[in-house]
């Protein structure tokens, strides 16, 4: 402190104070703080409020929110306005912890924030709200609406928002808006809303520039105008408020109402995903998995999907968890995967709380998970849902978190086989083997028929064997044959060896062996042991084409290895191979 501002301190504490407050204006806060805290020591209570400030700043002085809460406060107990309202906003932050600890070695400390104080808070916003000041008021409302329900009292917060408001404080009238905003029914009403959060706007609240957006974009308030709507996400989205970055980054990405940029958007999905947005971090990893415009990588999805599945985003957790199962981005882990499943199914994802029941029902889940994949199905089914219904009808079948019951599954798979193509062929299964039901297999086969004409590929392979066997109505081997083509079509194993017999002669239809042999091929090839054993007898017999003993064998060979009945006899029965 130079010699000249000692002398003004002690001469004159006005003089000095406007100096003090010039130098800070002048860009010189290391001789502003010098100067304030020499007239903070005698007492000057706007030095004190200003040395507050430079320490919270770091104006002049190494940042310490100890130091400027301690400061604060000292401004705040002789009546400063500023000072108390300040001091309830650190409050309600949880950063006003330093002025309850006064550990010294904390001075410096980059501390982090605390529990929120909200009974602080409240005392000191009233005491500046209560002698007029309009920001303090709109502290003070905040406290009113969001503290714990002992202290809330909306009704107080919506008058003193008003007060704020009435006096052009932007932050009033921020809070003004957002609580009338329920309270409206009336188009008069909502102008008043929007009227408010433009003037919230003008004074470059993050927040009230993205509300204003929201409004102007549906024609809330105020004139629709999707164009106008964009560039206020734009800039509020600069301004760092991250919903309105994802809502930008999106706009750029789609290209809507704004020329596409999708580049741009997704350094702005991003911006916001960092933020801590977690629908931003999801689409993030979206892009990756599903947009053609960037090359394949999931490590990349993979950190984004965890990232918002740690905040809680239910669809995100299930995404990261399908990456587990199939070891795309990340090393393969069913339990890590059931892990994220659970979180998402937890979260009310319905298709997570599916894809754990699939674990479990092919026997790589959690047993301990059962009964809770039975609750979320019973509730969801007893609402309406019939692919709840469905999956509950699949779990009573099998005994899985519930009691198994034939009768009740019956029950729940009639009732979701009025829209599920899967459930009407489990259905029609438990008529035609009278499971749960009286056997009905007329009624069987209408319900397979109904989930075959849907397009699912297991019933038009069972209505076809059904119409081959004459089963709940007439025989119909060239329907049966179209049926098989089609599931054949999808690369059904069992389809194609049906093909192969069908061709093989006996069923009403012409022989033709050379058909024949080429579905059991197509079969054998997919792993179809009896087609391995069929097509091994045709190669052997030269029949539909040309002999192959050595074909032959390695076919039965393959059939042996998954312990077909008859293929060991029939190697044995073969030649043996000339000597090499």
């Amino acid at each position: 402190m130079r010699v000249v501002d000692r002398l003004i301190a002690f001469a004159s504490p006005k003089v000095a104070l406007r100096r003090a407050l010039r130098l800070s204006d002048q860009g010189k806060p290391g001789e502003a703080f010098a100067l304030f805290t020499r007239l903070a020591r005698a007492g000057i209570i706007e030095a004190e409020y200003r040395v507050a400030h430079a320490y919270l700043e770091g104006a002049g002085v190494p940042p310490s929110r100890v130091e400027g809460a301690r400061w604060l406060q000292r401004a705040a107990g002789r009546g400063h306005l500023e000072a108390q309202s300040l001091l309830a906003t650190l409050c309600v932050h949880g950063l006003a912890e330093g002025i309850k600890t006064g550990q010294p070695d904390r001075l410096f400390a980059d501390d982090k924030p605390g529990e929120p104080d909200f009974a602080s808070a409240l005392a000191w916003a009233r005491q500046a709200a209560e002698a007029g000041s309009a920001k303090a008021q709109a502290v003070l409302a905040y406290v009113l609406t969001c503290a714990p329900e002992p202290l809330r009292d909306l009704a107080e917060a919506h008058r003193w928002y008003r007060h704020s408001a009435a006096t052009g404080c932007p932050e009033g009238c921020l809070g003004y808006a957002l609580s009338l905003a329920p309270r409206t029914h009336d188009e008069a009403g909502r102008r008043e809303v929007a009227e408010h959060l433009h003037r919230a706007a003008e004074a470059e609240l993050p927040a009230a520039i993205y509300l204003l957006a929201v409004l102007t974009e549906q024609g809330i308030g105020v004139r629709r105008d999707p164009a106008a709507a964009a560039q206020l996400y734009r800039h509020a989205a600069e301004q760092g408020q991250r919903t309105a970055q994802l809502r930008w980054g999106l706009a750029l990405i789609e290209g809507r109402d704004v020329e596409q940029n999708p580049v741009e958007g997704e350094s702005w999905l991003r911006r916001a995903a960092l933020a801590g947005d977690p629908e931003a971090a999801a689409l993030v990893g979206d892009l990756y998995v599903k947009n053609g415009r960037l090359p394949p990588n999931y490590a990349e999805p993979a950190n984004w999907y965890r990232r918002a599945a740690e905040a809680g985003h239910p669809t995100a957790a299930r995404a990261l968890g399908s990456l587990y199962l199939t070891g795309a981005g990340v090393a393969a882990d069913p339990e890590e995967a059931a892990r994220w499943l659970r979180l998402s199914a937890d979260g009310g994802d319905r298709a997570a709380q599916v894809d754990l029941a699939n674990l479990l029902l092919d026997g790589t889940g959690d047993p301990e998970d059962s009964a809770r994949i039975a609750h979320w199905f019973a509730q969801a089914a007893a609402a309406g849902d019939l692919v709840a219904a469905f999956n509950l009808g699949i779990l009573l079948d099998k005994g899985l978190g519930i009691d198994r019951d034939e009768r009740q599954a019956a029950d729940w798979l009639r009732r979701a086989a009025e829209g599920v193509p899967q459930a009407q062929l489990s259905y029609g299964r438990m008529l035609a083997d009278g499971r749960g039901v009286t056997a009905d297999p007329d009624g069987a086969r209408a319900w397979i028929a109904r989930a075959a004409a849907a397009g699912l590929t297991e019933a038009q392979v069972a209505l076809a064997e059904m119409m081959v066997n004459g089963r709940g109505g007439p025989r119909d081997p060239a329907t049966a044959v179209e049926l098989f083509e089609k599931a054949a079509d999808h690369g059904h194993s069992g389809a194609m060896f049906a093909l192969g017999a069908l061709h093989a002669g006996g069923h009403d239809l012409p022989e033709d062996r050379t058909a024949a042999r080429r579905w059991f091929r197509a079969a054998a090839e997919r792993g179809h042991g009896q087609a391995q054993l069929m097509l091994a007898h045709y190669l052997a017999a030269g029949a539909g084409g040309e002999p192959d003993p050595a074909q032959a064998r390695s076919w039965l060979e393959q059939a042996c290895a998954q312990g077909i009945e008859a293929s060991q006899a029939a190697l044995a029965a073969l030649p043996s191979p000339p000597p090499q």
